[in-house]
C-alpha cells in the first residue's frame, strides 16, 4: 500500500514538472521571437495596409489549423484575411487568391513537399508571398518577399516531433501581426462591435439604454397622488420605483421601494403624509443613448438597482439592474 502511496506521488510530481517544463520552453521561445522582430516585420505590416486584396493564409497539417486561428482573428478585427488549405490549392482553391492579395504561408520546416509545390503556382499568380517559417534558409523563406520568423528550435515532447513549441510561436506571431495592424488602422470598441454582435460581448459594446427601457411600462404618479398610489405604481410596474411628474410632464424625483418601507417604519399613521415629503427630488438619471454598460458602471458606483432614463431632457422610462443582468452585461 505504501508503496503505490510513493509511486502516485512520484508520478503526480513528474506531471507537474512536465507541464511547467512544457509552459516554461514556450514561453521562452515566445520570448525569443519577440527579441527577434525587427524592421522586415515593420515593412511586412506596412506591406499589407497598404495592399488593396484580402491577406490569404496557407499552411498544411497543425500549420493550417494554426492559420484558420489567425485568419479568424484578423477578420473579427477589421483586416479581412481567409484561409486555403495547401493540400487543396493546387485541386481549384488557387481560384480564391485575387490580384492585390497577400498569401502569407505558415511552415515550421519551410520544405515539405506541398510548400514545394505551391510556392511557385502561388508567384505566378504575381501576389505577394509571406513566409512564417522557423528555418529561415529554408525554400519557402528563401522565395518569399517577407519572412515572418517564428523560430522554434526545439518542440516540448521528448521526442521532439509534436508540433507543440512551434505552433504556439505561430499563433503568437499571428496574434502580434493583428494587433499591429488593428492599431494602424485606428480600430476602435464600437468597430470591434461591429464584427461581434452576438453574445455578451457584443451586447457590452453596442447596446444602448434606448434598446431597453421601451421594454417596460413607465411608473409615473402625480405629487398629489396618495401613498396607496405610489404602491400601487411600484408593484403594478414592478421596477422597485416610480417616478413622481408634474402635469407638465417634469420630473420632480422618484419613490422606491425602499422608500416606502422606511416612511413605514418612522410614521405610524402614513395616510396623511404627502408624496413629496418622502420622494427623492435629486434621482440618478441617464440618457437613453448612453451605452448599458454606463447605466451599469453608475449602478454599482451608487449602490442603486434603477436609474430614470431621459430622452431630450424628459423622463421617459427606467432602466433596472435585472434588465443588465438578463442581458449578460453584468
Amino acid at each position: 500500500m505504501c508503496s503505490q502511496i510513493l509511486l502516485k506521488l512520484k508520478l503526480n510530481k513528474n506531471i507537474q514538472s512536465t507541464a511547467k517544463k512544457v509552459l516554461t520552453q514556450e514561453a521562452e521561445a515566445i520570448l525569443q521571437v519577440s527579441a527577434a522582430i525587427n524592421s522586415e516585420f515593420e515593412a511586412c505590416v506596412e506591406h499589407l495596409l497598404a495592399s488593396p486584396g484580402r491577406i490569404v493564409f496557407t499552411g498544411i497539417g497543425k500549420s493550417a489549423l494554426i492559420a484558420q486561428k489567425i485568419v479568424a482573428t484578423l477578420n473579427s478585427t477589421g483586416s479581412p484575411a481567409l484561409f486555403m488549405h495547401a493540400a487543396d490549392a493546387i485541386h481549384g482553391d488557387l481560384g480564391m487568391i485575387q490580384r492585390g492579395d497577400s498569401v502569407i504561408c505558415i511552415s515550421k520546416s519551410g520544405d515539405t513537399p506541398e510548400i514545394k509545390v505551391l510556392v511557385p503556382l502561388i508567384k505566378r499568380l504575381g501576389v505577394s508571398l509571406i513566409a512564417m517559417v522557423s528555418n529561415k534558409q529554408s525554400y519557402l523563406a528563401l522565395q518569399s518577399d517577407f519572412v515572418l520568423h517564428a523560430q522554434a528550435d526545439e518542440e516540448a515532447d521528448l521526442l521532439n516531433l509534436a508540433p507543440t513549441t512551434s505552433t504556439t510561436v505561430a499563433l503568437a506571431l499571428g496574434d502580434a501581426l493583428a494587433v499591429c495592424l488593428l492599431e494602424c488602422k485606428g480600430f476602435t470598441s464600437q468597430d470591434f462591435a461591429k464584427y461581434h454582435p452576438g453574445g455578451a460581448l457584443g451586447k457590452r459594446l453596442y447596446l444602448k439604454v434606448a434598446d431597453i427601457y421601451p421594454q417596460h411600462e413607465f411608473p409615473c404618479i402625480l405629487p398629489q397622488a396618495s401613498i396607496q398610489d405610489a404602491i400601487h405604481e411600484i408593484s403594478s410596474k414592478r421596477l422597485g420605483a416610480t417616478t413622481v411628474m408634474n402635469e407638465k410632464q417634469e420630473l420632480l424625483g422618484i419613490i422606491t421601494d425602499g422608500d416606502v418601507r422606511r416612511m413605514l417604519e418612522k410614521q405610524q399613521d402614513w395616510a396623511n403624509i404627502q408624496i413629496v415629503q418622502m420622494m427623492n427630488s435629486n434621482p440618478k438619471t441617464i440618457s437613453s443613448e448612453a451605452f448599458a454598460t454606463e447605466a451599469l458602471a453608475i449602478m454599482q458606483e451608487k449602490n442603486i438597482t434603477q436609474l430614470v432614463v431621459l430622452e431630450n431632457e424628459k423622463a421617459v422610462g427606467f432602466i433596472h439592474l435585472h434588465d443588465l443582468l438578463r442581458e449578460g452585461i453584468v
